[in-house]
């Protein structure tokens, strides 16, 4: 009998009982130790009633919902801009879109044959965390600049898989996707929009695969957390659904009573729930902080193929609340507090909030309109967000100023034409008490209108625009 096939004796079993106690108390300890690790899930113009916990009556999330449930669901939470490009850039930078250029009044989104892209001198929070030890990936949709030097590997992400700009970009043909869509889910076709899908840098497949991209995106993030999982990571998972042409894969195409908008969130749910269980699986949940929300509202003149915003006005393009607050929801059991938040935040907060418990110096040569949020996160103490400023393009339309908030100008969607009116004494709401935005109160509160203009005035006085990075194109 050789050494290797000798029975223990019970000393021995015992030394190993403690070297694996001893080894799960070390592991538990360094987790503990170790900044936390951020995931953030943006989905593409989904609406703020797309969700079963934001009180959608046939689309299914029990994931979503599940995680509204053990962690915090935010109902007063905005993004920088109602389309793509803009808002994603609010997010990465923490900064207004105006500020950086990547807003713009002659072209609201980068296109394929766009010129520019993020401006190299902003700082991404991938840039901020890198710098602090943290491995990064980008996962989905970019829509900051599709050339070599603006692709997500050249602002601090360490990897990208997904594609560079919208998914009904580079369309080669067929039907007028309105036309297509009133003959069913089969008269889509994946073929007659050539996006490219990339790995970093490389176009790995053109066509992209659409009908299988939201089942791939939530592989990549899940593979690229077990494979970094013994350092601190962030994962941005930027889905390009629902934004159109909507596709799903086989389990979940036909299945939804809400039609295919509804398979196409119910298979981005599935994808939450995996994630989830992924981190539950690999010991990370109690340090790791995830994020769902979306990077504006729903794209309206799409019928049932857009979103809803619920009971909030408008959507996708306009600064009415349908196109800027969107269904937010936090978690990070044992770390973030179950509980309904009415207080305000924005996706620039990330910036600032995941900076700061990552350990990253937040830039003071800059602007910066990200706040905080981690005491609100993690203790339920108010949020210091207390004002919420509405662009469109680089034009200021509104500002909220607490439970209060004006319109400057207002303006319909694409394709709603609601022609755009300056308001000489600006249309006024409680946004609290009159979310859908009815009932204007200029009159009855003149007070609220001098503040939020003394407010506007201050912010105009020190505001430095960017150069416009949308408007040329090649």
């Amino acid at each position: 009998m050789n050494a290797k096939s000798l029975p223990l004796k019970p000393s021995s079993h015992l030394y190993l009982l403690f070297l694996f106690l001893g080894i799960c108390v070390s592991s538990a300890q360094n987790n503990q130790k170790r900044p936390p690790n951020f995931v953030i899930i943006f989905a593409d113009d989904l609406g703020y009633g797309d969700l079963g916990v934001f009180g959608h009556p046939t689309i299914k999330t029990p994931n979503l919902d599940r995680m509204a449930h053990e962690g915090q669901k935010w109902t007063n939470f905005y993004v920088g801009a109602s389309v793509c490009t803009p808002s994603r850039a609010a997010l990465l930078t923490g900064r207004l879109p105006v500020r950086s250029g990547m807003a713009s009044n002659k072209q609201r989104v980068l296109f394929p044959d766009s010129k520019n892209g993020l401006p190299a001198e902003e700082i991404t929070l991938a840039e901020q965390l890198k710098q602090v030890g943290y491995s990064t990936a980008c996962i989905g949709k970019w829509h900051l600049g599709h050339k070599k030097q603006y692709l997500p590997t050249n602002n601090g992400f360490d990897y990208y898989f997904g594609i560079p700009y919208s998914n009904d970009m580079d369309k080669t043909g067929g039907q007028d996707y309105k036309e297509a869509a009133n003959q069913g889910a089969s008269a889509i076709r994946m073929e007659d929009y050539n996006v490219p899908l990339m790995r970093n840098t490389e176009i790995i497949e053109r066509p992209a695969d659409q009908n299988t991209i939201t089942k791939r995106y939530s592989e990549e993030a899940i593979s690229y957390i077990k494979k970094n999982k013994d350092t601190p990571f962030l994962v941005y998972l930027a889905h390009n659904l629902p934004h159109i042409p909507l596709f799903a894969s086989k389990g979940f195409l036909g299945k939804s009573e809400r039609g295919l908008y509804g398979d196409v969130v119910a298979e981005i749910d599935d994808g939450v729930g995996k994630i989830l269980a992924a981190l539950k699986e690999e010991g990370l949940t109690e340090n790791t902080i995830v994020i769902f929300t979306s990077d504006n509202g729903p794209w309206l003149p799409f019928k049932t193929h857009g979103g809803s915003a619920g009971l909030l006005r408008a959507g996708k393009g306009t600064t009415w609340e349908g196109g800027m607050r969107e269904p937010t929801i936090f978690w990070s059991p044992g770390k973030i507090k179950p509980a309904v938040i009415t207080d305000l935040g924005s996706t620039m907060d990330l910036f600032t909030t995941f900076s700061k418990l990552g350990g990253a110096k937040i830039p003071d040569d800059r602007v910066i309109d990200g706040v905080d949020l981690s005491a609100t996160l993690f203790e339920q103490q108010e949020s210091p967000r207390k004002n919420m400023f509405y662009y469109r393009g680089t034009d200021l339309y509104a500002v909220r100023l607490g439970d209060y908030k004006a319109h400057f100008i207002t303006e319909g969607a694409y394709g709603q034409f609601e022609e755009r009116q300056e308001h000489a004494t600006p249309i006024l709401y409680n946004v609290n008490e009159d979310p859908s935005e009815q009932f204007d109160i200029a009159k009855e509160h003149p007070e609220a209108i001098e503040r939020i203009n003394a407010l506007v005035t201050e912010h105009q006085a020190k505001l430095v625009k960017g150069k416009d990075m949308l408007a040329e194109r090649e």
